[in-house]
């Protein structure tokens, strides 16, 4: 398990400075809303322990030079739990990030909600959505650390509902806390780990690299540019093909650039983001994350080559809606021959995860520029391309299907496909002649 540093020394740890807001007055009655026996001395050996009134310290810091809000828990007050006055310090704080237009950044280390307080330390959880939405209304970020341990309604709200979420390796994290999860429960599935593994959480940072890496994070998602992106330089074959076939071949080349090498080439630095927040990940038909290309931010969703799957889709469509929440232009590079069509993606909602994506790219405010890369397979490749800003390298295709399966469907027999590709009119230069595309892009 890592360490369980206090608050105040957690905040040490990433921010270069820090200065607590004013906490909000709240006159309790006895042993607090619901006469708990005890509670007022509870809170005060609590007290007596970490030096602290609340179990979250709220103030204002920069980390590596950009200011946010940060909400630090302080898990040795009565295990980090939320009760009404906890509340009044979150919203107070989410309020002062909307006035001074600042990304808000919870260092979460709690149990849950506090128990002398029922169902109105519940109601809490209410009261943190509520803001964590009107914070996004108003185009904020919202970058949460999951420290030890994080679980119950601190993970449900502040930490699940954040725009990107990084995580201490080996800390606790689910909504199931230890003493309530059933006895037979696998532990493995209440960490960390496991919450990157199934796209719940973006990365696992080790505390020595966490100020570096959320003050990059916090750089990138505060820089938004009305600009477009600009169209990558092609990096593979420069002669457009002659025929259809010749078109498909070039992009089914085993050497032709892929996405990472594309990626590399654009971006000075990036960070990923990781999963659908649905439980699942396309490690090897997806990326997607925010870089810095000339100083300035651009978001960015590459297909990798692969049969895109559902939970790749979903992606995408979590990454061009928050970029377009905040305001920062996006780069799609599209190279699939298709949609993943196995039984399991249909099980895993492929049409639903397409659908969706359609509708994110149709509906975002900020551009989008794309650049077909490679393969440009049907509905699966097109959902990820922008309506009147999309471009293609020298050696890729876009077609409505695959031509062997359009041969197929046609009931030709093998040795018609070259000859369908053709009349598909799928070469780059068809595409701008057809109005598909705006241009080739150039090396």
């Amino acid at each position: 398990m890592p360490d369980r540093l206090h608050a105040r020394e957690f905040l040490k740890l990433v921010t270069d400075d820090f200065t607590e807001l004013p906490p909000p007055e709240r006159n309790s009655a006895p042993d607090g809303p619901i006469g708990w026996r005890g509670y007022d001395g509870s809170r005060l050996r609590a007290a007596e322990r970490t030096g602290e009134e609340e179990s979250v310290v709220c103030g204002t810091g920069r980390v590596e030079g950009t200011r946010a809000v940060l909400i630090a828990f302080e898990f040795g007050y009565l295990g980090g739990s939320l009760g009404e006055r906890t509340g009044d310090r979150l919203e107070a704080a989410y309020t002062h990030a909307r006035r001074h237009r600042l990304p808000v950044v919870p260092l979460i280390a709690t149990g849950g909600s506090r128990m002398q307080e029922g169902m109105l330390a519940l109601t809490q959880l209410q009261r943190v959505a509520r803001q964590s939405v009107l914070t996004r209304q108003a185009g904020l970020a919202q970058i949460a650390v999951l420290r030890d341990p994080t679980t119950g309604g601190g993970w449900a709200t502040l930490g699940a509902g954040a725009d990107v979420v990084l995580a201490l390796p080996g800390a606790q994290v689910g909504f199931a806390g230890s003493r309530v999860r059933p006895a037979d429960a696998d532990p493995a599935a209440y960490t960390a780990e496991t919450q990157v593994a199934v796209g719940a959480a973006d990365a696992l940072v080790p505390p020595e690299e966490l100020r570096a890496r959320l003050g990059h994070w916090l750089r990138l998602l505060t820089s938004g540019s009305a600009a477009p992106a600009p169209v990558p330089a092609a990096l593979g074959a420069t002669g457009l093909p002659a025929t259809g076939w010749d078109a498909v071949r070039r992009a089914r080349a085993p050497e032709r650039p892929r996405a990472d090498a594309y990626l590399g080439a654009y971006f000075t630095h990036r960070e990923d983001l990781a999963g659908d927040r649905a439980g699942g990940l396309d490690p090897d038909g997806m990326r997607c994350g925010f870089g810095t290309h000339k100083g300035r931010t651009v978001a960015y969703a590459a297909q990798t080559g692969a049969a895109t799957r559902p939970a790749g889709y979903r992606t995408a469509a979590r990454l061009v809606r928050l970029a377009d929440r905040l305001g920062i232009p996006v780069l799609t590079l599209v190279d699939t021959p298709g949609a993943a069509n196995d039984a399991d993606a249909e099980r895993e909602g492929a049409g639903a995860a397409i659908a969706d994506l359609f509708a994110a790219v149709a509906a975002a405010r900020t551009p989008i520029t794309t650049l077909v890369i490679g393969e440009g397979g049907s509905g699966g490749a097109l959902a990820l391309a922008a309506p009147g800003n999309t471009w293609a390298a020298p050696d890729s295709y876009f077609s409505v299907i695959a031509p062997e399966l359009a041969a197929a469907i046609l009931k030709r027999p093998a040795t018609e496909v070259e000859a369908t590709a053709d009349q598909l009119r799928i070469r780059p230069q068809d595409l701008v002649e057809l109005g598909v595309i705006r241009g080739i892009a150039g090396t």
